[in-house]
């Protein structure tokens, strides 16, 4: 039995509208890529980057370099996953470095001092302007993650889907 990696933009179903997910998020990474080659930017991201048990390294290259880095980074995210509508691997690939990116700037929220004030008080979670700019990762997580699962061979990621196909051709319907 082949195992292939999969592209939305081929797929049938509920599967072909993934794509537009492919496409939010290489403008995502565009937007977000571009603006790293701005002082504002390069100034915004220094507390994360100092901050991070992950990308501190990238101090090395000072304030501006390694926002370039991260810039450089972000749009060859977008590269590969824009490439990815037509090549099932790159989709992989990219979608799993976008899990990755977002993996990374989602441990922010915890690393970077003073962005999350936990207490036991009326409000559990508290967090700053910088905290919800970072708590919104979460979701773009989420969303290169369903498309590294959807890129990904049946095989893989599909006992479930499996079991379930198998019931539906044979009329039984259960959850979970």
């Amino acid at each position: 039995m082949k195992q292939s990696f999969n592209i939305a933009e081929t797929g049938e179903g509920s599967y072909r509208p993934l794509a537009i997910l492919r496409w939010v998020m290489v403008v995502i990474f565009v937007s977000f890529g571009m603006q790293k080659f701005t002082l504002q930017s390069a100034q915004g991201i220094v507390q994360f980057i100092s901050n991070s048990p992950f990308i501190s390294w990238l101090s090395v290259f000072g304030l501006r370099g390694e926002a370039y880095v991260l810039g450089v980074a972000e749009l060859g995210i977008a590269v590969l996953l824009a490439a990815g509508a037509f090549s099932p691997i790159v989709s992989a690939i990219g979608s799993l470095m976008g899990v990755i990116t977002f993996a990374v700037t989602w441990s922010f929220f915890f690393t970077t001092p003073g962005v999350v004030k936990w207490s036991l008080s009326t409000d559990p979670m508290a967090w700053n302007l910088t905290g919800e700019f970072l708590f919104k990762d979460i979701v773009l997580l989420c969303v290169c993650l369903v498309l590294l699962l959807a890129s990904l061979p049946r095989p893989i990621v599909g006992l479930r889907t499996a079991q379930a196909a198998r019931r539906s051709d044979r009329g039984t319907v259960t959850s979970g």
